[in-house]
């Protein structure tokens, strides 16, 4: 294997933290692993190289003897090379990957690839919502592409499925992995725990083991669901060798409205109101998700000043109890004013006397004490 740097591999510096350490594997190891790159043979030496680095530099010994003596120290130490795999944190990659809970908001399910498929039954799809389909829910007409084994080559990625035994893990079907003392057998990434690999590809599938197919499906979505949130279609994943189907999970975004602000269950609506009608107080008409909503202004209403009303907000989506909507006072006051319309704040303002001056009131100390300054 060629040469090359811990550190850099890992893309950390010397001084770097157990816990930047650990963020940098997972991160290149998930953008890395075989199964994302199926057939770049770059990329598969990249993950190899990641594993053996961080094999040895998550160990404090091994990376205390790698600091002062480089890759040789740790032969000398061991007997041998690195190209161990990261332990627990790779079982969490392959658990992001292909693992994890199912149902609503969760990760993908357990229904995953058989022995010899080259790809996973479950597969995760964006969905765009504009705001009022998120909050009240809809039925959408969706496209998806999902995966069915190549027919010519039953599936194998190989011509006339004809497989070669894996060079990864010479046939065993699992690679041995070290944590510290403890040594631990995992599923051999490259051939997926088959023990054998592709001697010549496919040219109808150019190896991939699997073609697509487009469908058109209506999925319904429940009211209250947000960015982030996720929704299981039970049996339009992926496609088995045995005609079974996997999950699709939908990963929701929602649009942005142009007058809600949506917080979780909250909803949030700026009302802009002029200043006068602040100052004398009344009732206004606001919207709301449902229709409208009657405010009654307080006189003296400030700026910013926030008025809430329980449940009228979203309603959620697991148990159904709505949030709130709060609407905050924007003030606003006029561009331009005509000279009537001077003359009389003018008169108001002189009306109210001492009060319509309180910064002579309340910096007349300050005043007094700038003044002595220079005397």
């Amino acid at each position: 294997m060629t040469e090359f740097d811990y550190y850099e591999i890992l893309e950390v510096s010397k001084d770097c933290s157990g816990a930047q350490l650990k963020k940098s594997y997972r991160k290149l190891a998930m953008k890395y692993h075989p199964d994302r790159n199926q057939g770049d043979q770059e990329a598969e030496e990249k993950f190899k190289q990641i594993n053996e680095a961080y094999e040895a530099l998550s160990d404090d010994e091994k990376r205390s003897i790698y600091d002062r003596y480089g890759k040789e120290g740790l032969n000398r130490q061991s007997g041998g090379g690195g190209g161990g795999f990261g332990g627990a944190d790779m079982r969490d990659i392959f658990n992001s990957m292909f693992g994890g809970g199912g149902g609503f908001g969760g990760g993908f399910g357990q229904a995953q690839r058989n022995p010899g498929q080259k790809y996973s039954q479950d597969f995760e799809q964006e969905l765009r919502l504009k705001f009022h389909e998120a909050v009240f829910g809809c039925e959408k007409k969706i496209d998806i592409a999902y995966k069915v084994p190549c027919g010519d080559c039953k599936g194998t990625g190989a011509k006339d499925a004809k497989l070669k035994t894996c060079d990864y893990c010479d046939g065993q079907g699992q690679v041995v992995m070290r944590q510290g003392p403890m040594t631990f057998a995992q599923t051999c990434p490259k051939c997926k725990g088959e023990g054998k690999s592709i001697a010549h590809k496919c040219t109808s599938c150019s190896g991939k083991g699997y073609k697509t197919k487009d469908t058109t499906i209506s999925i319904n979505i429940p009211a209250g669901v947000d960015s982030g949130n996720r929704l299981r279609a039970q049996g339009h994943g992926n496609q088995d060798k045995y005609g079974q189907r996997g999950d699709l999970y939908l990963t929701f975004y929602v649009e942005e409205d142009e007058n809600f602000v949506r917080n979780g269950n909250d909803i949030y609506i700026e009302v802009p109101v002029f200043f006068t009608q602040a100052i004398l107080g009344g009732e206004i008409t606001i919207p709301s998700l449902d229709g409208e909503l009657e405010l009654m202004l307080k006189a003296g209403t400030k700026d910013k000043a926030q008025f809430v009303f329980n449940g009228e907000g979203v309603a959620d989506v697991h148990g159904g109890a709505k949030g709130r909507l709060v609407a905050q006072i924007q003030m606003t006051l006029p561009k331009k004013l005509n000279d009537e319309q001077k003359e009389l704040l003018n008169k108001l303002q002189e009306s109210f006397g001492v009060e319509s001056k309180p910064h002579q009131s309340s910096l007349e100390s300050a005043f007094d004490r700038v003044k002595g300054w220079f005397n």
